[in-house]
């Protein structure tokens, strides 16, 4: 059977990053992953893992972390997200420079790899995971995100002007339907940091690019935040050019 039939039918084939092609990563179809429930609730890890396990946070700064960046310290260093970015590009990517500048290479290298050697790297010392703080199930999660999960976010995002290479429009009917009941029409009903320096969607979405498409796709640690993955990219990539239409402050 022809995708083109199977789109009449009203089939969907999820989407997440798992093809061999940017072009084919852009569209909306795409292989279904057997490991789908775990690369979502992995790519929240990645994000916040102490805040999805609801365990303790760590109270040292990560050994990994370079004594040259004074900004960050404690439990915020332990974060994957951290060190390897929202665009999963480490030093190469968006935290080439800023707050979150470490030096640390990315991980776009283990695409396609096997999970257990993440798994391991994990687990070693270097890195110092581990079962009592990650247990095993989670850190599997983890590693298939790494593997399975990751998406090329160049295609969907302009890199030097922070736009979503998108459709607003389309966006917006998936936005309207459903995001706005937490976030409110105007991206506003939510206040990220505080009322003297407030941040919204739209405030989020057009400083931080990178980690809104996350959020929209697997969810926000601890909340009620509903992982979209299952749209496919491109659709998030279509809710993250609407989010950027919303007022930032």
């Amino acid at each position: 059977m022809r995708i083109g039939h199977l789109l009449l039918s009203g089939l969907v084939i999820i989407g997440f990053g798992i093809l061999s092609t940017q072009t084919a990563k852009a569209a909306d179809l795409a292989i279904l992953s057997p490991n789908v429930t775990a690369i979502m609730d992995g790519g929240k890890l990645y994000d916040n893992w102490f805040a999805v396990l609801e365990v303790d946070k760590p109270t040292q700064t990560h050994a990994l972390w370079p004594a040259s960046n004074t900004k960050k310290k404690g439990n915020v260093t332990w974060r994957c997200k951290s060190c390897h970015g929202w665009d999963f590009m480490g030093k190469d990517g968006a935290y080439a420079s800023g707050s979150y500048k470490s030096g640390i290479k990315g991980i776009r290298a283990y695409e396609g790899k096997d999970p257990a050697a993440v798994e391991k790297i994990l687990r070693g010392s270097a890195h110092g995971f581990t079962p009592a703080m990650i247990p095993d199930a989670a850190l599997s999660k983890i590693a298939l995100f790494v593997t399975d999960g990751q998406y090329e976010l160049d295609v969907f995002i302009d890199r030097a002007t922070k736009k979503a290479k998108s459709n607003a429009a389309k966006g917006k009917v998936i936005y309207d339907t459903s995001c706005y009941l937490c976030h409110g029409k105007d991206g506003k009903e939510m206040n990220f940091k505080t009322a003297d320096a407030p941040e919204y969607l739209g405030t989020l979405a057009n400083g931080n690019p990178w980690e809104t498409i996350n959020k929209i796709r697997h969810g926000q640690p601890d909340s009620q935040m509903p992982a979209l993955g299952y749209m496919g990219n491109k659709t998030m990539a279509d809710i993250l050019a609407y989010t950027q239409t919303l007022p930032i402050k």
